[in-house]
């Protein structure tokens, strides 16, 4: 049994303390109260990480550190903003890194539950980039939470002047995400004894 597992947050934009990089890292809170211990990559770190050259072998000291503690990590919680009804580039060019993990005894994200957070202008861009998130998830080999998170920030006020979360509606929503991700690890730990 995993005892303190090890989360990866993954998410945000190049504006600092974006919802969507906000958002990932309330699940990691809500993971840390329940046992979990996390590392966040938002988007001044993800803004660091060169552009993804799949001929270029050579990884700067960013990349390195990113692509090991996706190694290590038992889950990870993925966050972006709806460009367009995509993905950021900023996220997906980090997802690509994960290709250094493909001859990894658990290649990518394999068997690992993955938690997905999307916030947009609208929510056609919600649903849209919600669905594209979690086909790259699949693609990866991982485990996408039940509960995946979509939030139309028009028309949701998120956050208080402080910055804490005040919508209830979302804040369950992380807490749920949270323990799904943990009730998964509790399962996997439960049939691999």
């Amino acid at each position: 049994m995993i005892l303190n597992p090890y989360v990866v947050g993954i998410g945000g934009t190049t504006r600092s303390g974006s919802s969507s990089e906000r958002l990932v890292k309330r699940v990691l809170f809500d993971l840390e109260k329940q046992g979990a211990k996390t590392l966040m990559f938002g988007g001044d770190e993800l803004a660091e990480l060169p552009h993804y050259a799949p001929e270029n072998h050579e990884r700067s000291i960013e990349q390195q550190a990113f692509v090991e503690a996706a190694r290590k990590a038992d889950a990870f919680v993925i966050g972006s903003p709806s460009y367009h009804g995509g993905v950021s580039g900023l996220v997906k060019n980090a997802l690509d890194l994960l290709e250094d993990l493909r001859d990894d005894a658990k290649a990518y994200c394999t068997d690992r539950p993955v938690g997905t957070i999307v916030t947009a202008a609208g929510w056609q861009g919600c649903g849209v980039t919600l669905q594209a998130l979690r086909g790259i998830i699949h693609a990866l080999r991982g485990w996408p939470t039940p509960l995946g998170i979509a939030v139309n920030s028009v028309q949701t006020r998120l956050f208080d002047h402080d910055g804490d979360l005040i919508d209830t509606e979302t804040s369950n929503a992380c807490e749920v995400q949270a323990g799904q991700i943990m009730n998964f690890l509790h399962s996997q730990s439960k049939s691999n004894a």
